[in-house]
């Protein structure tokens, strides 16, 4: 784990990283994906659907990028339309009524932004989907796979545990959009992505998410089963929880505190 932040950032986006289908083929078995929103349609952004990890019957949902450039064009770059983000809340309301855990896995530099997608409701959907997982009753768990950009990411991340792989990456804003808005010219990214505190590191120590995923054999069998396990292991723990719910809740309230706490 090493190199800068900005180093971190063209490592999540590398199209050689595996993506949400490569997690759920790899991880999962009987996947039956899911299609369309019950509104609008379908946004191929988003992968969802119903699986088992090892016996458990679980509810998946995924970001998908893709990795050729047809792929990932047609996948729109990881960047979900608001139908993408409902398709998303509706099988996770789907998992609440049968009892299925959600496992997320999240990797986009963020929500789609064209007109098109703030006409059809695109913070309306996110805004949604902030509220109803906070509320879920049934275990939600969140890998940053890749990318995790701003509220693009945190629909499919206000989970009772938050996971990232070491070179995923997690911000607010992209580092190319925050140096244009801050000294108005993009190629000051590499000194925004330092001061966005955006890496895996970063993150565990402020309190965002519980653990980091070593990259260690990333792609291969092995990679995969030490996913399976730690979120078997995980689910039979957040299971048995009857407090799931006041936990999360407690868990997003108080991000931050003890390293504000530490550094006073």
């Amino acid at each position: 784990m090493s190199g800068t932040p900005y180093d971190r950032v063209k490592l999540a986006r590398s199209s050689e990283r595996p993506t949400g289908l490569d997690y759920i083929q790899n991880i999962f078995r009987d996947f039956i994906e899911l299609h369309g929103d019950r509104r609008y349609g379908d946004d191929p952004a988003v992968v969802g659907g119903i699986a088992r990890l090892g016996g458990l019957p679980v509810t998946v949902v995924a970001i998908e990028k893709g990795h050729t450039a047809k792929e990932r064009a047609a996948r729109n770059f990881g960047a979900p339309h608001p139908e993408g983000y409902r398709k998303a809340l509706r099988l996770m309301k789907q998992a609440e009524k049968f009892g299925r855990p959600v496992i997320c896995f999240v990797d986009t530099s963020g929500a789609c932004c064209d007109v098109e997608a703030e006409e059809r409701g695109q913070g309306q959907a996110i805004a949604e989907n902030l509220l109803e997982l906070s509320t879920l009753c049934v275990p939600v768990i969140s890998i940053l796979v890749g990318e995790g950009g701003s509220g693009g990411a945190l629909a499919l991340a206000v989970a009772d545990r938050v996971w990232m792989l070491q070179n995923a990456v997690y911000s607010v804003i992209s580092p190319e959009g925050c140096a244009s808005i801050l000294w108005k010219d993009s190629s000051m990214a590499a000194a925004a992505a330092e001061s966005l505190k955006l890496t895996a590191e970063d993150a565990k120590r402020l309190g965002v998410i519980e653990g980091i995923i070593s990259e260690s054999s990333l792609g291969k069998k092995e990679f995969y089963d030490r996913i399976r396990t730690l979120l078997a292991k995980e689910l039979k723990r957040l299971s048995g929880d009857p407090e799931l719910v006041g936990r999360r809740y407690d868990r997003f309230r108080y991000i931050g505190v003890k390293a504000i706490k530490e550094k006073s």
